[in-house]
C-alpha cells in the first residue's frame, strides 16, 4: 500500500462504474482495468469495492503524493512568516499546518485529487482502443482518460467520501450535543466540511446569539402586557447599492489582452468597451427580473393578499393557501431558470460571481413571494390581526413543515434508491431468496442525496437553500418586530434545533460536500445589510400607523419624535457600516509587519545576486574562490 499502514489509510474519493464479467485475455485491454492502473502509477492508493449492481472504485492519497502534486499545481500555502508563498514539497517544515495537525486542508486535498485523475492522458502519439463490454473506446492521444470514460457513461460518477472516524467525532460533539446551545466546533466543521460551510454555521452561531436578547425581550412582552392593544383594524379607501465584493471589478478574458496588439490606445479602448458592456448586460438583466416581478408576481401576490383578507371562512382559507404554495413554487422554478439564462450571458468574472449574481435575482423573487402579502395587511389594511395571525403562521408551521421536509426528504431519496437497487438486484437474479443487505459503506453514500441546491446545481450547493431561509426568516421578524415581538423567540428556538437538525443531515442523511473555498457569505450580507434598511422604515410605519389611527398626519410630539427615531436608527446603522473596520487594526498591523519582513528578505537576496557574491539557482548558491573561479555549494547544506 505504497509504504502507508492500512489502519491509517482514508479513502476520500471514489468512482462507479457498472459492474460486469471480465474475462482474463481482456483483462488488459478493458478501459477500467486501464483506469486502474494508471491511478496506481501516479501515486493513488486503490481499493475496488463490488456492489449490487455496480462496482466502487475508492481512492486515497499519501501526504508525498499530495504535496508533490501540489506543488506542481502552483498552489499557494501560508507560511510560518504569515506570507502566502508557492508550496514546495522539500521546503514542507516552512509552512503553516491546519489545526487539526493536517498540511492540507480538505479543500486543498479535493483540488489535489482532482487534478490527479483529470490530468490522466494519453501521452503517446497515437490513438489507443480500450474495451468495455464488446465496445471498443479510442482514446485520443493527449485528452484525459477520465473525461472520456464519463462522456461514454462508463464512469457514473466521481464523489467525495466520509471519513468515518472524523463523522463519528463531529456527530458525537456537534450534531448530537444539543447542551451546548449555539457552541460549535468551528474548526473541526472547517477541517472536515471546507470554508464555506463553517462560514454558514459560524453565521448561524452568531445569528442566533444575537438573538437571545430580542427574544428575551419578546417573550417579557407576551407576559406582561404594557397596554399595546394591536387587535383593531382600520380600512382605508429594489435598487440598493452593492457593497464588500463589487461589480467592477470583474477581469476581462484573457483573448481579448491578446488580441489587442501593442497598440495602448486600441488596449485601452477595448478594455473599456468590455466593461461597458458588461454593465449593461448586468443592467438589462436587472430590468428584465424587475419587470417580470412587476408584470407577473406581484398582481398575483396582491389578488392572494386581498382574498385573504376578505374570505370568511377558515377552510376556504386554508384551501388558497395550499392552491398558491403550489402555484408559487411553480412561478419560482421558472424565474430561477430565467435567471440562470440570464446570467451565462453575464461577463462574470469566475463562479462565485456568477453565483451571487443568481442569488440577487432569485432572493428579489423570493421576497416578493413572502413579504408582499405580509405589507398588503400591515400597511394597506392595518389589519394587525390579520397580520399576527400571517407571521405565526409564516414563521412557526412554515419553519416547522420548512424542517420536516428537510431532513426527512433526503431519507425518503435514500430509502427509495435502496428498495429500486435491491429490486434491480432480484429482477437480475430471479432465483435469489432472502433479504439482501447492503454490506459496503460506499455503496451507501452512493445512494445517498447530494448536498445541492432547489435553484441551480451548477452554480449553488445546498448552503443556497440554508441562506435563503435566514435571510426570509430575519426579514419578517425584523421588519414587523413591533407587531409581534415574540417572533423573536420562536426564531431563536427554530434556530438552535437548525444547528444541530442541519449538522445531522450533512454528517448522515447526505454525501460528504464538495468543498467550495468561499471565505465570506458572499452577496448575502449585502441582503442581510438591505432587510435591515427595510426593517427600520416598516417599523417606524407602523409605529406612524399605530399613533395616528385615524390617519390625520397632524405633526404632533409623538409623531415627531417617531420620525426623529427612524433618522437617528438610519444614522446609527450607515455609521457602523462606515466607521467599523472589516479588518481589526491588530490583524492589520501583523499583516504589515510580515510583509515588510518578507519584503526586507527579498529585497537583500535580490542585492546579493545582483552583487555577484552570491546567486541563488535551483537551491544552489555560487560563490567565487580567491582565484576568480566558481564554487558551487548546496543552500541546504549550509
Amino acid at each position: 500500500m505504497n509504504g502507508v499502514p492500512e489502519d491509517l489509510i482514508v479513502y476520500e474519493i471514489a468512482l462507479v462504474v457498472p459492474k460486469r464479467n471480465l474475462n482474463e485475455e481482456n483483462k488488459g485491454y478493458d478501459c477500467v482495468e486501464v483506469l486502474v492502473n494508471e491511478f496506481r502509477n501516479v501515486g493513488l492508493i486503490v481499493e475496488r469495492v463490488l456492489g449490487l449492481s455496480d462496482e466502487f472504485i475508492k481512492l486515497a492519497a499519501p501526504l508525498e503524493t499530495l504535496g508533490r502534486v501540489a506543488a506542481k499545481m502552483q498552489m499557494k500555502k501560508t507560511t510560518h512568516i504569515g506570507i502566502d508563498l508557492q508550496f514546495e514539497w522539500e521546503e514542507i517544515k516552512a509552512f503553516v499546518r491546519q489545526p487539526d495537525g493536517s498540511l492540507f486542508s480538505w479543500c486543498e486535498r479535493f483540488q489535489c485529487y482532482r487534478h490527479l485523475i483529470y490530468k490522466i492522458v494519453n501521452k503517446k502519439n497515437s490513438d489507443v482502443t480500450l474495451k468495455f463490454d464488446g465496445k471498443e473506446i479510442q482514446w485520443e492521444a493527449g485528452k484525459s482518460l477520465l473525461q472520456r470514460l464519463e462522456l461514454e457513461g462508463i464512469v457514473k460518477q466521481v464523489f467525495p467520501l466520509h471519513d468515518e472516524i472524523k463523522r463519528k467525532k463531529l456527530l458525537r460533539s456537534w450534531a448530537l450535543n444539543w447542551w451546548d446551545f449555539t457552541a460549535q466546533p468551528i474548526d473541526e466543521i472547517y477541517a472536515y466540511f471546507g470554508t464555506k460551510i463553517a462560514v454558514y454555521f459560524a453565521f448561524l452561531g452568531m445569528y442566533t446569539r444575537w438573538m437571545i436578547f430580542p427574544a428575551t425581550f419578546g417573550l417579557i412582552l407576551q407576559l406582561i402586557d404594557f397596554g399595546w392593544h394591536l387587535n383593531f383594524s382600520v380600512s382605508t379607501s429594489e435598487g440598493y447599492k452593492l457593497s464588500g465584493r463589487e461589480w467592477n471589478s470583474l477581469q476581462p478574458p484573457l483573448e481579448l489582452v491578446k488580441n489587442s496588439g501593442i497598440d495602448k490606445t486600441k488596449e485601452k479602448e477595448a478594455l473599456q468597451r468590455y466593461e461597458w458592456f458588461g454593465y449593461l448586460k448586468r443592467f438589462r438583466n436587472d430590468v428584465i427580473i424587475i419587470l417580470s416581478i412587476i408584470c407577473l408576481q406581484l398582481p398575483f401576490e396582491l389578488a392572494y393578499a386581498h382574498l385573504y383578507e376578505v374570505l370568511k371562512s377558515d377552510m376556504v382559507k386554508f384551501g388558497l393557501t395550499v392552491v398558491y404554495l403550489l402555484v408559487i413554487q411553480y412561478f419560482t422554478k421558472i424565474g430561477g431558470k430565467i435567471s440562470i439564462r440570464l446570467i451565462k450571458h453575464e461577463n462574470n468574472e469566475n463562479t462565485e460571481y456568477q453565483a451571487d449574481s443568481l442569488v440577487y435575482k432569485v432572493f428579489g423573487l423570493y421576497f416578493m413571494q413572502s413579504y408582499i402579502g405580509v405589507f398588503y395587511h400591515a400597511l394597506l389594511h392595518r389589519n394587525f390581526m390579520t397580520l399576527r395571525q400571517v407571521l405565526i403562521q409564516r414563521l412557526i408551521l412554515y419553519e416547522v413543515l420548512e424542517n420536516l421536509v428537510e431532513n426527512s426528504l433526503p431519507y425518503l431519496k435514500y430509502s427509495y434508491k435502496k428498495y429500486r437497487a435491491v429490486r434491480n438486484k432480484k429482477k437480475r437474479e430471479k432465483g435469489l431468496i432472502g433479504k439482501i443487505q447492503f454490506t459496503t459503506r460506499v455503496e451507501k453514500e452512493y445512494l445517498k442525496p447530494t448536498y445541492s441546491a432547489s435553484i441551480s446545481e451548477e452554480l449553488e450547493d445546498g448552503l443556497f437553500d440554508d441562506f435563503l431561509e435566514l435571510a426570509l426568516q430575519f426579514g419578517m421578524i425584523m421588519m414587523f418586530a413591533c407587531a409581534f415581538p415574540l417572533a423573536f423567540a420562536f426564531s431563536a428556538l427554530n434556530n438552535i434545533a437548525e444547528m444541530r437538525t442541519d449538522a445531522l443531515k450533512l454528517l448522515a442523511m447526505l454525501r460528504r460536500p464538495v468543498p467550495r473555498a468561499a471565505a465570506t457569505i458572499g452577496a448575502w450580507l449585502n441582503i442581510f445589510q438591505f432587510l435591515i434598511l427595510m426593517s427600520i422604515c416598516t417599523n417606524s410605519a407602523l409605529l406612524v400607523w399605530l399613533y395616528d389611527q385615524e390617519g390625520k398626519w397632524k405633526i404632533e410630539p409623538g409623531l415627531a419624535a417617531i420620525l426623529v427615531m427612524e433618522h437617528v436608527l438610519l444614522l446609527i446603522k450607515f455609521g457602523f457600516s462606515r466607521f467599523v473596520p472589516e479588518e481589526p487594526a491588530w490583524v492589520r498591523a501583523k499583516r504589515m509587519k510580515n510583509a515588510t519582513q518578507a519584503q526586507d528578505m527579498c529585497s537583500k537576496q535580490l542585492l546579493r545576486t545582483i552583487s555577484g557574491r552570491e546567486k541563488a539557482f535551483g537551491g544552489y548558491i555560487r560563490r567565487k574562490k580567491p582565484d576568480g573561479t566558481n564554487k558551487t555549494q548546496s543552500c541546504r547544506n549550509q
